[in-house]
């Protein structure tokens, strides 16, 4: 069989090496422009967004779909993206109620010591139950000693511009994990 045939496993992981190469080449200005654009309205980081982008088309290449359009396919991917990071800012708003944002800072009540101390270790068990590079992610993100995102990207081995959406997914698999003990409690 010849390697370029779509007959050929090899062959066609070689084909998407070199359109994924050529793509991200001819892209990444247009990429990194237009997700500048719409990164303040949507509430990210700009490289969040190319990075979600990127992931989008990598995802499509594997299946053997590449947009006959790369340019526009890539300005609707983004525009895409942000709506999605519009709507997780939208949904994700801090819990006001929360009692354990009173015992931090030391209005003495010792119920609400109580419940914050107790809050606190249901949120580092529910971390430790996380899947992959989770746990190591949130414990240093959790850290008092509040350490950068080139401090974590170091400390973790990955790189600065993938914690943005390894944090999102992250937090995503925390919320599913914690939403019986919250509905419950």
């Amino acid at each position: 069989m010849n390697p370029g045939r779509p007959g050929n496993p090899a062959g066609a992981a070689g084909v998407v090496a070199h359109m994924t190469h050529d793509l991200v080449t001819a892209l990444r200005p247009l990429l990194t422009a237009e997700a500048s654009a719409e990164a303040y309205a949507s509430g990210t980081e700009p490289a969040d967004l190319e990075q979600a982008v990127w992931l989008r088309l990598l995802e499509r290449l594997d299946a053997h779909d590449p947009p006959h359009d790369p340019p526009a396919w890539l300005r609707r991917a983004v525009r895409t993206e942000a709506r999605r990071a519009r709507r997780t800012v939208r949904h994700e708003t801090p819990w006001a109620g929360d009692p354990a944002g009173t015992a931090a800072t030391g209005g003495g009540d010792p119920e609400l010591l109580v419940l914050a101390a107790a809050r606190r270790r249901a949120l580092r068990d529910a971390v430790r139950r996380l899947p992959g590079r989770c746990p190591r992610l949130l414990e240093a993100l959790l850290s008092p000693h509040d350490p950068t995102y080139r401090d974590i990207a170091r400390e973790l081995g990955i790189s600065q511009g993938s914690l943005g959406p390894e944090r999102s997914r992250c937090l995503g698999c925390l919320r599913r994990l914690l939403a019986p003990e919250v509905a419950s409690g």
